[in-house]
Parts: C-alpha cells; structure tokens; sequence
C-alpha cells in the first residue's frame, strides 16, 4: 500500500457519456480518466468514484481517487495535464492528497445530488440541457410534504431501478430532501436537493418522478409514503430524465485529508 491517495475533484456534462463507469466501446467518465492518467503517469490505473452516475447525468462536485504511484507530478500540473487530454465536457477542477486507503466511494459520509425542473407553458433556454421542462405548475407544498415520508433510513426498494434489485441491500438513509424555487440565468427553476449517505440505482431520479406526480396533482402526499413501504418499483412514479440531475457535492471526514 502506498502513503497516501491522489483525490481528483472532477465536474463533467453528462450528455456525452454513458455514465461513469467504465463500459467496452462506450465513452465514459471512468474510461476518459483512465486513459489520460495511463498517459500522464505512464502506466495503467484504476479509479474509484464516489458516485456511479448514469449515462445524460452531470456531475459538479465527482470525486474520483486512486493510489498514488510516485510517479505523480506536482498536483496543479496533474490537474493541468488531464485537462489537456480530456474533452471539453470532463473538467478536473483540482488534485489533492488523502490518507492511504482512502476510497472516494466507501470514505463518504454523504452526497448531495441537485435535480432541476422548469415548470409552466414556456420552454427553457438556457438551462434546456440541465433541467427537466415539466410544462404544467407544481405544488410545492404538497411535493414538500410527500418528501417528508422519506427521510430517514428505509427500505427504498420501490425507489431502486429494476434491473438493479436484488444485488444487495436497499436500506438507504436519506437526511435532507429540499424543494426551493430558484433563478438559473435568469429561468425560473425549481431545485430539488437530496441529501444522504448513499443512493440505488436511479434512486433520485425516481424520487423526483414521484414527486412531480404530487405537484402535479396526480396523487396525493401520502401516496409516496405508500409507495415506499410496498418496497415494489411498480408502486413509485417514472424515472426522471437522466439530463435534470447533477452530483453536487460529497461529504468525506475531515480528517483524511493530508
């Protein structure tokens, strides 16, 4: 084991990926990091993200780590370097150090995902590639009060892609869900912000889809509480697109940093 973890902290436009992790003949987040460190560092290495985002989804604050090797330059040139070698929509905003046997995926405490609506008749402009166009009004208030069934941990089940049940656990525990509306060059947006230790497959995406079906007046608060304990996907509302969701932020101990 070496001394110490090389952490990058890296932003992409997920609209040119299919998700970060590394898939044969695909382009992926995963896969561009890879090939431009073998190239900066002259041997092969494996990365470990924080988050396995899907394919259309952006991330504003991925952490990404692997061992360092010795073979590192100086952290603002590595940073540089992988910029130069990545495309314009992969972006390393900064390369620090953590303790050895940091992991960027088991050492976090907490990931904040950000997930952004434009409701009412008119289309967005600017924010068309970051933000799910719902085209009806919302009722915040009722999609405030259907969030309030979900915080805390639980089995979420019901909030977990098909195809990914039953390859582990689905007890989540999620400590903030917030609903604000906000301006996004100059759009008027609504921002979903979750927050919790860990996420399943398309989890926030299906909460989202959930809660636009309240605000909509499709159903009403409870329901999601219902949903919830059925433990079943066909319970719960559609998946949001993939295109409205951005990792925000990740949480690590204060402590690992060297």
């Amino acid at each position: 084991m070496t001394d110490r973890t090389v952490v990058l902290h890296v932003s992409y436009d997920g609209a040119g990926f299919s998700g970060f992790a590394r898939q044969p003949g695909l382009r992926t987040v995963q896969g561009e990091l890879e090939h431009a460190l073998g190239v900066v560092l002259r041997q092969p290495v494996e990365v470990v993200g924080a988050g396995r985002t899907d394919a259309g989804v952006h991330a504003l604050g991925q952490v990404v780590s692997f061992p360092a090797t010795g073979a590192e330059p100086p952290l603002e040139s590595l940073s540089r370097s992988l910029n130069a070698l990545t495309g314009e929509d992969l972006v390393v905003a900064s390369a620090s150090f953590a303790e050895p046997g940091f992991s960027a995926r088991r050492s976090a405490l907490a990931r904040e995902y950000r997930y952004f609506l434009v409701p009412g008749p008119v289309p967005p402009l600017f924010t068309r590639k970051t933000a799910w166009w719902v085209k009806r009004p919302l009722n915040l208030d009722a999609m405030r009060r259907a969030a309030e069934h979900l915080i805390g941990e639980h089995d979420f089940a019901a909030f977990c892609a098909a195809e990914s049940l039953g390859k582990g656990s689905t007890f989540r525990r999620l400590d903030l869900i917030e609903i604000a509306s906000d301006r996004e060059m100059g759009e008027h947006v609504v921002v979903v912000r979750v927050i919790g230790n860990a996420f399943l497959h398309s989890m926030v995406r299906i909460i989202v889809g959930s809660l636009v079906e309240v605000g909509l007046g499709r159903k009403d608060a409870s329901w999601l509480g219902e949903a919830l304990q059925s433990r079943k996907r066909e319970a719960a509302g559609p998946t949001a697109p993939a295109h409205g969701l951005t990792l925000w932020h990740v949480e690590y101990p204060e402590e690992c940093w060297l």
